[in-house]
């Protein structure tokens, strides 16, 4: 008797009291003592790095829903994406500036108005090459604004020697970053006291790398059924003009919405195209659509448990 007396107080005592409130446990992100990226040593032993890496690495575990997503879209972008990064000799860990760009929604577009996975600016993606007016935006085309971007960062590169000011130009833009880093006196954009936005830019990608290269250790976990599979496509050359796209999707045995969906480069109902200019379209095969049909592969084996 006495002895359950004993259990019943213990028990007692370790309850809540009435009208107490449970908190879950919130576990703080490792953050490591340095780290890689682009090739490049980040030595976190200095205070002021290692704090702002540990605010963004924080934000982005507790940002749940963006961060997630963004692994799974992942796995549909970052073959092709990577691979054009390797092809034009930028270190893929840019690949994680888009990232944070967008999330990696290809359809994304900013208040200011920028747009696409990459997040350019209708002049400068007129700058490098891309092709913006009412019928045709390539901001969102993920293949064509990933070419326009490696051409910004290989600039960027030459112009500065690490990629934390090229990250920082690419927020702030180079006569910003120029500016400062003559009138600071230093040579890298870690040392900078910026606006700040432009002054986290380089510690998000840090960031983002840290939580993809291994989910898991932050907490999330996929299975391979739940990341986004990438798309199959038969691609279709149009060399004039398109009198109607809604028609012209059902004559390919789609309908305008999946055409728009995988095409957001199309930007109205009809294609004038007056120079003759050939546009890849891209029509999905049937089995693509399907998620029971469509063919699972994970691009990265650390994305799941």
């Amino acid at each position: 008797m006495i002895k359950q007396l004993i259990m019943a107080l213990a028990l007692a005592l370790a309850a809540p009291a009435a009208g107490a409130q449970e908190f879950p446990t919130v576990v703080n992100p490792t953050v490591p003592s340095a780290m890689t990226f682009a090739g490049e040593r980040v030595n976190l032993d200095d205070v002021d790095l290692y704090e702002r890496l540990d605010r963004e690495l924080t934000s982005m575990v507790y940002t749940h829903g963006n961060t997630l997503l963004t692994i799974k879209r992942a796995n549909r972008y970052f073959p092709e994406l990577v691979k054009i990064l390797k092809q034009q000799g930028v270190h893929e860990d840019f690949i994680y500036m888009a990232c944070i760009e967008s999330y990696l929604n290809p359809i994304a577009r900013s208040a200011a108005g920028a747009a696409g996975i990459w997040q350019f600016m209708p002049s400068t993606a007129k700058q490098y090459g891309l092709e913006v007016n009412d019928e045709v935006d390539e901001r969102y085309h993920p293949e064509k604004e990933t070419f326009a971007a490696c051409k910004y960062i290989k600039s960027a590169y030459e112009k500065y020697g690490n990629w934390e000011s090229v990250a920082s130009s690419y927020n702030g833009g180079t006569a910003r970053i120029t500016k400062e880093l003559d009138a600071q006196q230093v040579g890298s954009a870690f040392d900078l006291w910026l606006v700040d936005e432009t002054r986290r830019y380089p510690l998000r990608m840090m960031a983002m790398k840290l939580i993809m290269e291994n989910p898991k250790k932050y907490g999330f976990q996929l299975t391979d059924d739940q990341l986004y599979q990438p798309m199959r496509f038969t691609t279709v050359q149009v060399s004039g003009p398109v009198e109607d796209w809604p028609t012209w999707a059902r004559e390919h045995g789609i309908d305008y919405a999946t055409l728009r969906e995988y095409n957001p480069w199309i930007r109205a109902k009809k294609l004038t195209n007056k120079s003759g200019k050939t546009y890849n379209v891209k029509v999905p095969k049937p089995e693509a659509l399907s998620r029971s049909k469509q063919t699972k592969t994970t691009y990265n084996p650390n994305w799941t448990r």
